[in-house]
């Protein structure tokens, strides 16, 4: 079992780690995964394995090291396995590990929560952008 994150007395203090604590190793994880390149990097990657051009090409506007670097994080983390074959040229695979494919399908659910809201989002944009213009 793990040893509980300190952060004061509180109803939650049951809970092994507490994100909300400066220290606890959950906060770390919890950027790689709602980051903008960890979201998306895993709904790609819910879609099946890739390889890591398709997984660029896929992610548009994601850089090379950037991909490179979130992969890392993300395998390092657990949520993600990197198969690598030893064939001429080198393939190398990306896939979910089990964790990373419940992560995934919860960050989905919010993806398409929110693409669905887009057409209040954008008008709640507007309207501030508006009564902000009018200052």
């Amino acid at each position: 079992m793990e040893t509980p994150v300190s952060t004061g007395a509180t109803a939650s203090d049951d809970l092994p780690f507490d994100v909300f604590a400066r220290a606890c190793p959950s906060r770390e994880t919890l950027e790689h995964v709602t980051g903008r390149w960890g979201g998306l990097t895993l709904g790609a990657l819910h879609e099946g394995p890739r390889r890591f051009n398709e997984l660029r090409r896929r992610v548009d506007g994601v850089s090379e090291k950037m991909l490179s670097q979130t992969l890392h994080a993300l395998e390092r983390d657990g949520l993600v396995h990197r198969e690598a074959q030893a064939t001429n040229p080198p393939r190398v695979d990306y896939e979910l590990t089990p964790m990373g494919h419940q992560v995934a399908e919860r960050l989905l659910t919010l993806i398409h929560f929110l693409e669905d809201g887009m057409p209040q989002v954008l008008a709640a944009r507007q309207t501030y952008d508006e009564a902000r213009g009018a200052l």
